[in-house]
């Protein structure tokens, strides 16, 4: 009899004087009016908050219906709020003169914070390559500091080895981008802002960007001024050759000038005929060949000898 009445369990007093549902509820989060002026920027918000069109646009949204999706906030210490996500949105209201937001009030550690606030914003239509940059980088360092970086060979197995498989990697698997790619972008995150800059304006392509990334701060400076006073930029063979010197320790300000300068295929002047402005002076044996230019470079030369014999006729 003892014995049944020691595994007796006791009601809690909150289960005598609440039912399921209630406490279902306060478990679950719920949506608090916070006063804008608690709620501070996530340090370092890789995503930038535009003043522009679409944000004068989701000003106009919340005067008229108010904030539809709350934002998510976490508490800090000193009664004060962190925003996670939602800081177009809390800018819209701060233009539009409104003082309190919908938030959902998340504890969340410091990791846990930079991976939703990354989530939440990376599956936006339009981001920046630096945004990008910034982005992989945070939630790749919170993602080493929770474990996961994970090494399948270390297992104790009979089974074949498998290759490692990185944080990057799972990361890429998590954004839809390849392993490569996430070290390009984050690799971004070493240009000065000048550089980055002309890259999120496409003034700069991708892949020369992220090789001119290996240069240090001083010729990246040089490359920002040729670029600023010759608009001229290197290409992705250009920004190869600006890096193997740089590792070798052999680039000056001189040699970055030079290989910028040196003409690009791209830049070259091309001459365009239209095919039935031709065709008809090309005979058939040489269409069939598929040796079209080299005949129509000869006939080109031809002339030229013509011409000089000409001239040289002329003056005499």
């Amino acid at each position: 009899m003892k014995e049944k009445e020691q595994e007796m369990k006791l009601p809690k007093l909150d289960d005598l004087f609440t039912s399921q549902a209630q406490r279902d509820y306060e478990k679950a989060e719920k949506v608090e009016e916070i006063d804008i002026s608690k709620i501070t920027d996530f340090p370092e918000h890789p995503f930038k908050v535009a003043n522009d069109e679409k944000m004068q646009e989701m000003v106009k949204s919340v005067m008229e219906y108010g904030v539809i999706v709350p934002v998510i906030v976490r508490p800090k210490e000193n009664g004060t709020y962190e925003m996670i996500s939602g800081h177009r949105r809390k800018k819209a209201c701060e233009l539009a003169g409104i003082k309190q937001i919908k938030c959902i009030v998340k504890d969340l550690s410091d990791d846990e914070a930079v991976i939703l606030m990354v989530d939440s914003n990376i599956q936006r239509e339009e981001i920046l390559p630096s945004e990008k940059a910034f982005a992989y980088k945070m939630k790749l360092e919170a993602m080493k500091h929770q474990g996961k970086n994970i090494n399948i060979e270390e297992e104790e197995t009979s089974a074949p080895m498998v290759p490692k498989l990185t944080s990057r990697e799972i990361l890429g698997e998590e954004v839809g981008e390849s392993r490569e790619n996430i070290r390009r972008y984050i690799r971004l995150t070493h240009l000065i802002p000048d550089l980055l800059e002309q890259v999120d304006l496409k003034r700069i392509s991708f892949r020369p960007a992220v090789e001119l990334s290996y240069l240090s701060e001083d010729n990246q400076y040089v490359v920002q001024n040729i670029f600023e006073f010759d608009e001229v930029t290197p290409s992705l063979s250009q920004a190869i050759r600006l890096k193997k010197l740089e590792q070798e320790g052999r680039l000056t300000e001189e040699k970055i000038e030079e290989i910028m300068q040196q003409e690009k295929p791209n830049q070259k002047e091309f001459i365009k005929i239209h095919n039935e402005r031709i065709e008809k002076y090309i005979p058939t044996t040489i269409k069939e060949s598929g040796k079209v230019e080299d005949f129509i470079i000869q006939c080109v030369e031809e002339h030229n000898k013509r011409e000089k014999i000409r001239q040289a006729r002329d003056i005499r």
